[in-house]
């Protein structure tokens, strides 16, 4: 495999720009293993081995468990998450599968019920923000397996 566009060194500005984004979600208070867990779902969605490699590796990095990670995609039917996390999740695929069937009245009380009006905002920036990455990973072929997460 080879990556077909560098494109962090065609158009520096863009990394920045996502860099923003990112740097806005990492101040907003979201519990960083739920940020991780978000990451991952929408890149498994979206097909993104690169960011799926990059975000488990994170995730294992700041404790969370091979199991949960391991039957992410299968969130629903496992009884290993909780109930917050369950409606993050479910409103992670909604947003990346938005043109499907938007986001539901329900859905979107459901997670009320877990997250104020605040934290709302700050998952759907988070959602947005991976997908964000998941598209540029994805056109310029950005390779998995070389990333590791930076030593504590």
């Amino acid at each position: 495999m080879e990556i077909r566009l560098d494109y962090m060194k065609v158009r520096p500005e863009s990394l920045q720009t996502l860099l923003k984004l990112e740097g806005y979600v990492q101040k907003s208070g979201l519990e960083h293993k739920l940020w991780e867990l978000i990451k991952i779902r929408a890149s498994q969605i979206n097909g993104c081995a690169f960011c799926i490699d990059m975000h488990t590796k994170d995730a294992v990095a700041a404790g969370e468990t091979e199991q949960r990670l391991y039957l992410l995609n299968a969130w629903r039917e496992a009884p290993f998450y909780t109930e917050s996390e369950r409606a993050a999740l479910a409103l992670t695929e909604a947003v990346t599968r938005i043109s499907d069937a938007g986001v539901p009245k329900e859905l979107y009380e459901q997670v009320r019920k877990h997250f104020d009006e605040k934290q709302f905002v700050d998952l759907i920036m988070a959602i947005n923000g991976i997908n964000c990455w998941n598209r540029m990973a994805i056109s310029t072929g950005m390779i998995p397996g070389e990333y590791q997460p930076a030593q504590k």
